[in-house]
């Protein structure tokens, strides 16, 4: 009888967590955006090899508990000031990679000022900013990048700009500085859309590491609980009505 022989195979993972993932469960609502572009940072970040040599910049919003999902350093802003913390942090550790995490609300409502000055001085951070045209972590409200027409908590019959004032492009604005080196706007919403948010990902890094200046990476997201939508017809929405104001693409760099 013919000796039986076993072969073990290596397995084949089609999907792998980066160990700087931690096991923790997300508080995001299910089809949040936020959780796949965590997970592409982090991946990122192990594939450069800089877990130890990284800072992250978390203020007040649907990201406040960012800290519980990367496994690396970070450090809590008070809201609207991420900016003003990851100055003084690369200011202070130049070897570092520093970036801060931050949503519409915080970003670009109560924390206008200091976004526009960090990016005016050119400091070699990298800014990720998550753009769902609402604040999701209290209600729902009305957000400076809500759609005209589009209903909130406190736009019930829809953003009216002789009423409210219009949305506003901060990406676009902020390109138009000279301290700013690379600016890019992406989504998450399809698996193309995901490999092209990636390479605009690593590219900030990068930049930020050779002192090249400021990176702003915006992100056109979903708030499927905010917008009162499925998953599924949170990402058509995002298509059909955030892209056309919103288009995504390199703007600067």
């Amino acid at each position: 009888m013919a000796e039986m022989k076993v072969e073990i195979r290596k397995e084949n993972l089609v999907y792998q967590k980066t160990p700087l993932l931690t096991d923790n469960t997300m508080h995001y609502c299910p089809g949040c955006s936020h959780g796949t572009i965590h997970k592409l940072i982090a991946e990122v970040i192990d594939e450069m090899g800089m877990q130890e040599q990284t800072i992250g910049v978390s203020p007040v919003g649907c990201s406040v508990f960012a800290y519980n999902y990367i496994d690396i350093d970070w450090a809590e802003a008070a809201h609207g000031r991420a900016a003003a913390v990851a100055t003084a942090i690369k200011r202070l550790y130049p070897n570092k990679m520093v970036f801060t995490y931050q949503g519409d609300g915080d970003l670009s409502a109560i924390g206008t000022g200091e976004s526009i000055h960090v990016c005016n001085r050119g400091e070699n951070i990298v800014v990720f900013y998550i753009n769902n045209a609402i604040y999701g972590m209290t209600g729902g409200q009305m957000a400076p990048t809500t759609l005209i027409g589009m209903k909130t908590a406190t736009t019930p019959y829809g953003r009216d700009p002789k009423l409210h004032g219009y949305p506003y492009r901060i990406a676009t604005m902020v390109a138009q500085l000279e301290g700013v080196c690379y600016v890019t706007r992406q989504s998450v919403h399809t698996p193309a859309a995901v490999r092209k948010a990636k390479r605009a990902i690593r590219k900030a890094f990068e930049n930020s590491m050779a002192g090249k200046g400021l990176s702003f990476v915006e992100f056109v997201a979903t708030c499927n609980s905010g917008w009162k939508q499925t998953p599924v017809e949170a990402n058509k929405w995002l298509e059909e009505n955030m892209l056309p104001f919103y288009p995504v693409g390199d703007i600067k760099g």
